[in-house]
């Protein structure tokens, strides 16, 4: 009996020894949790030295980007995706490590009888009767609870319903990190954004009047028992200070139907709406193989926005059967679509059956000619009506297409 003693710990012995370590059989203990890494943005120069055939050298220096370094602080919270060391003792032997009842995995090459190194899993509740705060680290010998919370992360809209708003409009997000939001603004505005519903994952927010042209919204938070400030990326137009051709279901500032499929006295809107309180969108007609242009008009030679004066042209367009290269112009000739070189022709690629929103820089065309530049000889619409403002499909495509555009608009 004690030679089978002797083999069963010298073989239990060899299991563990090619770690390093041999892992202790009491009672696992957590006695801290440490940061492994954390950003560092202190700004830093590289020299670059390189040397030709000849062997001359060439020197330049770069600035280095935001690095991860090492870090060694202990932390009572963590975020999803990070790693930490878990310290304590007996932990060699562990089995199973779980943040709020989530399993994590862990590397048993890189843990000793006293340390863990782990990742907190992206799918671990942070908010909720599941947001628990335990950390449990499971051995051959017991099991070891410790008090650690994870960290929500901050408010990301991952989806918005509209891009635009004005007051009283609604406009719903889908994201992460929305249930500890507690009040919403909009940079370059003092006024506060309603939240008429929230979750985690979704929110649902009424706009106020404004005096702002653009602007992102700007959350605050609680996080761990602080209150904290994220502006998200995503800028928002306000329509109630744009220069708007179609807007809420019908024209606005003397504009009208001039497309070739109806008079410009005809049905000035029709089809699915958009989004929050439109009642109508407008229809645009094209027939494969016809030479057709759908658009907006004055039909006078009165002064419409100087394009100078505005930044950006933004519209909502629903496309049609097939994907379609869409030709936008706004030159006063007939057939400007045909000349590439000539000012106030841009093209975009609308994909089928779903709202697509473009948000279109004046005077720069992103290697195109630059749509609407700020000249003097384009910076007003032109009496001819049905040409000015329009999209045009060139050519044969195949088949019949209707498309609809909604909330056209200039924007400072």
């Amino acid at each position: 009996m004690i030679a089978v003693l002797i083999v069963s710990a010298a073989i239990s012995c060899r299991k563990y020894n090619y770690l390093g370590y041999t892992p202790g059989s009491g009672a696992p203990v957590i006695t801290s949790v440490h940061t492994l890494t954390k950003a560092d943005t202190v700004n830093a120069n590289d020299t670059i030295v390189a040397y030709n055939s000849s062997g001359d050298t060439t020197q330049t220096t770069r600035a280095t980007q935001t690095t991860t370094v090492a870090s060694d602080s202990v932390t009572t919270a963590g975020n999803l995706g990070n790693y930490y060391v878990i310290e304590g003792a007996n932990l060699g032997s562990a089995t199973a490590v779980s943040f709020n009842g989530v399993s994590a995995y862990f590397n048993r090459a890189l843990m000793t009888d006293n340390t863990i190194i782990v990742s907190i899993p992206s799918n671990t509740p942070y908010d909720g009767p599941q947001a628990t705060d335990s950390l449990v680290v499971t051995t051959l010998h017991g099991t070891a609870y410790y008090k650690f919370a994870v960290i929500p992360p901050p408010p990301t809209p991952s989806s918005y319903s509209d891009y635009d708003f004005w007051s009283g409009s609604q406009i719903s997000l889908k994201g992460v990190g929305f249930a500890g939001v507690t009040a919403i603004g909009l940079t370059g505005s003092s006024a506060g954004v309603t939240i008429v519903s929230q979750s985690d994952t979704t929110m649902l927010l009424q706009f106020p009047s404004v005096t702002i042209n653009r602007g992102s919204l700007v959350f605050t938070y609680t996080s761990v028992g602080n209150s904290l400030t994220q502006t998200a990326s995503q800028e928002l137009v306000d329509l109630d200070n744009a220069y708007n051709l179609f807007a809420w279901g019908n024209f606005q500032n003397s504009f009208g139907d001039w497309s070739w499929t109806h008079p410009a006295s005809g049905n000035p809107a029709t089809g699915p709406t958009h989004s929050y309180g439109q009642t109508q969108s407008f229809e645009l007609v094209f027939p494969n193989g016809a030479w057709q242009m759908e658009g907006f008009g004055t039909g006078t030679a009165v002064n419409q926005p100087i394009f100078s004066n505005y930044t950006y042209y933004t519209f909502w367009i629903f496309g049609g059967v097939q994907t379609e290269t869409v030709t936008l112009s706004a030159n006063q000739l007939p057939y400007a679509w045909q000349q590439p070189t000539v000012a106030g022709i841009f093209t975009i690629s609308v994909p089928p059956g779903v709202w697509s929103y473009f948000k279109i820089p004046i005077g720069a065309g992103s290697g195109q000619v630059p749509f609407l530049p700020a000249a003097s000889a384009q910076t007003s619409m032109n009496a001819a009506g049905n040409d000015y403002l329009s999209w045009f499909i060139p050519g044969p495509n195949g088949v019949n297409e209707t498309f609809y555009v909604d909330e056209v608009a200039f924007v400072k």
